[in-house]
């Protein structure tokens, strides 16, 4: 089979129906015949037919009006052949299904499939295309087509196993390969047929020949002009004056432009149809896929409810609210009997204005008369859905009373389906368009009785759940009273009871609960404990420890249980105990171990600050002598002299002690006392350019540096020689710990912090600026980590690799300056030690590639910040007004869509994380069902980039990082104002 492979994917939902058709069994019964067919013979018999009573004979085929308009609609074999059948009665025209299929190309019944037909801009493209097409009509068999012409295709036509069409079938299949070149030459395609099924062969062949488009003819017809033109021209050339050669020359340039714009005229046309046709084609597929989506979402909300909801008004409340927000329904209803089915109440709805609830609050239908005829009533009792598309049609078929009601509430289309459970009426659920004026279909009935079939089973479990609560009521107050956990479970795990307290606890309903195992419950590093568990309380009847069970929203509960065998018969048929939560102390005296950890690690390098003070001044006095005295001394030596070599070891031995002394007195000062507003960028560029890199660089030939700065970096308040020295002590300790070379990195970033970090140190919310230094050397073990930073704690040679200080400095110099460190490391893999050093806000001197503020000042426009966080609106707010922006600040998602409810805003500045509530996404999401041109940049201090992603494909402007840049920020929103 020949197809474009640019179109196998262009309806994926019919390939779906048409896989799951090849695994099914076909015959008569199965609906293989879209109602589009149908409905193409309905719009032709009106016109070529109107004295045919149409409804006559959909009655004789077993079809009602209902099912022709629903395009999802399919019709049987045996429905098929009656509708023929009495076709060709009422017609007296055999040939009625060639004369439709002709007619069909042009039909709007087709809907989206003619809008296909007609985008394809030959004949040639819709034969080619015709496998994708046909099943979009006809379940019935497989179609391929093969060109073997300019203008002619072959197409066969192989019914699938069980398949027993007619003879008309065929013949309305010729007539539409005849239609379709009439849409495009005014002739109809010319259709051999050597192959037929109803001629006893295994498949039907046509080969369709059809004439070339108008557009195709004007091309060619231009072309030919242009060369005999050309050929005219040359011939002329020598025969005629130049002048008069000119003349005619203008005059055949003029015929070619003439045909050329008649031609290109054409194809405009051409193309202009396709395209608008395709525009169409997209949106309808749009509005599908958006109605499906919408039922398979409360199909899934709805389902969800009825599987954790006991209380039925919630229940109903909650089906009422997911009805209303995804499907297409002006108003819906929910009507419940009372327990003792005397009458029917409302329960719920929407859609209606309060003076319409309160009527319908106040109604009333009685269930004690079987033979009422009532719109409800009925309904109830007879256990069967209706649709009403004419008001008028209840006037025979209920009482008075329904149609005073139906009058007052002129509903334009209305479908009603009872709530039963194992055949016993338990309400109604209605919904009605008044204002959309759609009419409802058949697949909205479907999609109803499905619903309706949740809620009763919902609404049973209700009532047998309050007949099981007021038996039990007695040992349920003890149960579910007591703050420890109770529970019971199966010998294989599986819970069968859990009180209050375990469900609060864990966020599981006691439903969802007895659906679970214990295993269910365990974190994945638990899970060898709960087959040792099972097996001990087997072998022993009782069982106690401390285990972690996990939450429904993934934290972590520590649980000391004790858990007892149940033995019924001398046979242990389940188990049962009591558990208490000790999250709290656990938690705690990790807590404590871990500040404990902390104060020691502090303890240790206070003492070793303590003592380097101690000894370093007047180390530092000795040592000068030797470093001073070799250097004085060499001066005076001849070059050949034999103490040379002694004094110059002696120097180089001095400066290394010197250097020792050094780092001790940077840990014995502690504290820095002079203090400037620097940038770390600037620390980076003066250590790349120094004597220490390039003397390090050397001695590590096969090491790539390599340095990645943020160009707005924040500034910070510290001291220069510090956290140069600092930066220094990183990159030698990463050098160090590549003896066969490798890659290091040295990075700088803004980092606003949502949240606490838990690491080495831990980092507090709020803004930084983070130094890092990353090598891909041999790592840290979890056991040395912890020792790092201590004094002369090193796997280096001492003597060959630094004065075994360098990292204590690091630790020293960064809490002087306030900050945190963070340490990530495999062993194998590398390690990146991370600086967080507190942002401040003081300006350096300007430099001269910094923007001018004229360039991202405001013009009074509003400005509406939206952050979790006070001190960052506060921050933003000033920021934003000193640009010369109106600002308002909220501090949640909820407040923002309720401000945009009432007032507009020309751009809002959005956070990504905000807790609790929702988070910018979802707020986006509700900005733009308020205001769809609503404008945004999205603010975060992590670049959480799949959120991010799809706020921007929502419409959302830039993203800005945390912490706020006055530039950054301002040029963001003037560029997405200026869009």
């Amino acid at each position: 089979m020949s197809q474009n492979p640019t179109q196998s994917n262009q309806h994926p939902e019919m390939d779906v129906v048409h896989q799951a058709m090849e695994h099914t069994h076909l015959d008569d019964s199965t609906p293989l015949y879209n109602s589009r067919v149908v409905k193409v013979y309905s719009e032709y018999l009106q016109k070529n037919y109107p004295a045919v009573d149409f409804d006559e004979v959909l009655e004789y085929a077993g079809m009602t009006r209902l099912e022709l308009e629903d395009p999802a609609h399919w019709f049987n074999q045996n429905q098929v052949n009656c509708f023929h059948t009495i076709l060709n009665q009422k017609t007296q025209n055999e040939m009625i299904s060639r004369d439709v299929g002709r007619y069909a190309i042009s039909s709007d019944a087709l809907g989206v499939i003619k809008k296909i037909a007609i985008s394809l801009i030959n004949p040639a493209s819709i034969y080619m295309f015709m496998g994708k097409i046909y099943p979009l009509i006809s379940r019935a068999a497989n179609v391929e087509t093969r060109r073997i012409g300019a203008t002619k295709v072959e197409i066969s036509v192989a019914l699938k196993p069980g398949v027993k069409e007619g003879l008309f079938q065929c013949k309305n299949r010729v007539g539409s390969f005849e239609g379709v070149g009439k849409n495009f030459s005014n002739q109809y395609s010319k259709v051999e047929h050597p192959q037929c099924i109803h001629r006893g062969d295994s498949k039907c062949l046509y080969i369709v020949t059809w004439e070339k488009s108008l557009t195709l003819f004007w091309q060619r017809l231009r072309n030919s002009v242009a060369i005999a033109s050309f050929l005219l021209s040359l011939l002329l050339f020598f025969l005629l004056p130049i002048s008069t050669w000119f003349t005619v020359n203008l005059i055949l340039g003029l015929i070619i432009f003439s045909f050329s714009t008649y031609s290109h005229i054409i194809k405009i046309k051409d193309l202009t149809k396709t395209i608008a046709a395709q525009g169409d084609i997209a949106q309808d597929h749009l509005d599908g896929i958006k109605a499906q989506y919408n039922s398979s979402l409360v199909i899934e909300e709805i389902g969800k409810a009825t599987s954790t909801l006991m209380d039925t008004q919630t229940l109903f409340e909650t089906v009422a609210n997911t009805m209303q927000s995804r499907l297409a329904y002006d108003r819906g209803m929910l009507f419940l009997s009372d327990p003792k089915g005397k009458y029917l109440k409302f329960a719920t709805g929407y859609g209606f204005d309060p003076q319409e609830t309160d009527i319908l609050r106040h109604l009333n239908f009685n269930l004690d008369k079987p033979d009422s005829r009532g719109l409800f009533t009925r309904t109830f009792h007879d256990q069967q859905p209706f649709i009403v598309h004419d008001k008028n049609d209840l006037k025979h078929r209920f009482s008075e009373r329904s149609q005073r009601l139906i009058n007052q509430f002129n509903p334009h289309s209305l479908v009603c389906v009872p709530i039963a459970y194992e055949n016993k009426s338990l309400g109604i659920l209605a919904v009605d368009n008044h204002i959309s004026k759609r009419k409802l279909q058949q697949s909205d009935l479907n999609l109803l009785k499905g619903i309706a079939a949740n809620l009763a089973i919902s609404i049973n479990n209700s009532i047998f759940y309050n007949k099981l609560k007021e038996s039990e009521e007695k040992y349920r107050d003890i149960f579910e009273n007591v703050s420890d956990f109770l529970y019971s479970h199966d010998l294989e795990g599986r819970i069968q009871n859990a009180n209050k307290a375990f469900a609060d606890a864990t966020g599981y309903s006691h439903t969802a609960l007895t659906k679970m195992k214990l295993s269910d419950l365990l974190p994945f590093d638990y899970s060898d404990q709960y087959s040792i568990y099972l097996r001990d309380i087997l072998a022993s009847g009782h069982v106690e420890g401390i285990t972690s069970i996990l939450k429904k929203d993934g934290a972590k509960l520590i649980l000391e249980y004790k858990s007892s065998l149940i033995v019924e018969e001398d046979k242990p048929t389940g188990v049962r105990g009591s558990a208490r939560d000790i999250t709290e102390r656990w938690e705690a005296n990790k807590e404590k171990k871990r500040l404990e950890d902390m104060l020691d690690r502090a303890k240790k390098m206070e003492a070793v600050g303590t003592l380097a003070g101690g000894v370093a001044h007047d180390l530092n006095n000795i040592l000068s002598g030797i470093v001073s005295y070799p250097e004085l001394l060499l001066m005076d030596l001849p070059e050949d002299s034999t103490l040379h070599e002694p004094l110059t070891t002696i120097m180089e031995s001095g400066q290394k002690a010197s250097a020792m002394v050094q780092d001790l007195l940077t840990m014995a000062r502690r504290g820095v006392t002079t203090t400037k507003t620097i940038n770390i960028n600037d620390i980076i560029h003066e250590y790349l350019n120094s004597p220490e890199y390039r003397k390090m660089a050397v001695y590590h030939p096969n090491i790539q540096f390599a340095v990645n700065t943020d160009s707005s970096l924040l500034n910070v308040e510290g001291s220069s020689v510090h956290l140069f020295k600092t930066l220094m002590n990183l990159v030698s300790n990463a050098a160090e710990a590549m003896p066969d070379g490798g890659d290091v990195l040295i990075s700088s970033r803004n980092q606003y912090v949502d949240k606490a970090i838990s690491g080495f140190d831990d980092v507090h919310e709020g803004d930084y600026v983070v130094l890092a230094v990353s090598d891909t050397g041999i790592g840290i073990s979890k056991k040395d980590q912890k020792h790092i930073f201590e004094p002369f704690y090193t796997k280096k040679i001492m003597g060959r690799s630094g004065t075994g200080l360098g990292m204590s400095v690091v630790w020293a110099a960064v809490k002087d300056h306030k900050g945190q460190i963070d340490v990530t490391s495999k062993v194998g893999a590398g390690t990146t030690i991370s600086l967080y050093f507190p942002a401040s806000r003081k300006k350096k001197e300007s430099r001269a590639d910094i923007v001018s503020i004229d360039n991202y000042k405001g013009k009074e426009e509003s400005i509406l910040v939206v952050d979790d966080v006070k001190e960052q609106r506060d921050l933003a707010n000033l920021m934003l007004s000193r640009l010369g922006y109106s600002v308002a600040t909220v501090p949640s998602g909820e407040k923002a869509v309720e401000y945009l409810k009432r007032q507009k805003a020309d751009l809002v500045v959005l956070d990504m994380i905000m807790d609790p509530g929702i988070d910018g996404l979802e707020t986006f999401q509700q900005i733009l069902e308020v205001n769809p041109e609503q404008k945004a940049i999205i603010v975060s201090g992590y670049s959480d980039s799949e959120k991010v992603k799809q706020a921007q494909k929502l419409g959302a402007g830039a993203y800005v990082k945390k912490p706020y840049v006055l530039q950054e920020i301002g040029m963001a929103i003037r560029s997405e104002l200026d869009r």
